[in-house]
């Protein structure tokens, strides 16, 4: 059975820094593409970062390219997502999400319907 837990949120001030683990169970991250959502209260979820696992191609949103960075640690079985200069509009909940077989490229990765398991999530707030 494939669980993903998600840790590492906070609370922290604009400019500040944040680094996100989503620990899998039950999968070989080598055949899964890991996503990063998140939510804020009334707003839909947002695909944020994917990574693929078969080519370990990543891709990012606009509105976090050159602030996120995701990666990930074999050994661990986790997928990091460093956050740095952070800002008010990031505040969310933040999830991690796989899906099996999966080596995304464009903008398909974003797509929250094709992962077929997810976290609980973990909360971010931003603000000064």
């Amino acid at each position: 059975q494939v669980q993903l837990v998600e840790s590492g949120g906070g609370s922290v001030q604009p400019g500040r820094s944040l680094t996100l683990t989503c620990t899998v169970t039950g999968a070989n991250l080598d055949f899964y593409a890991v996503g990063w959502f998140r939510q804020s209260p009334g707003k839909r979820r947002e695909g944020i970062s994917s990574l693929n696992g078969e080519d370990n191609a990543a891709y990012y949103a606009d509105s976090v390219k050159g602030r996120f960075a995701v990666s990930r640690d074999k050994d661990k079985s986790a997928v990091y997502l460093q956050m740095n200069d952070l800002k008010p509009e990031d505040t969310a909940i933040y999830y991690c999400a796989v899906v099996h077989g999966a080596a995304f490229g464009g903008t398909v990765w974003s797509i929250a319907n094709l992962y077929d398991h997810w976290g609980q999530g973990t909360q971010v707030t931003v603000s000064s």
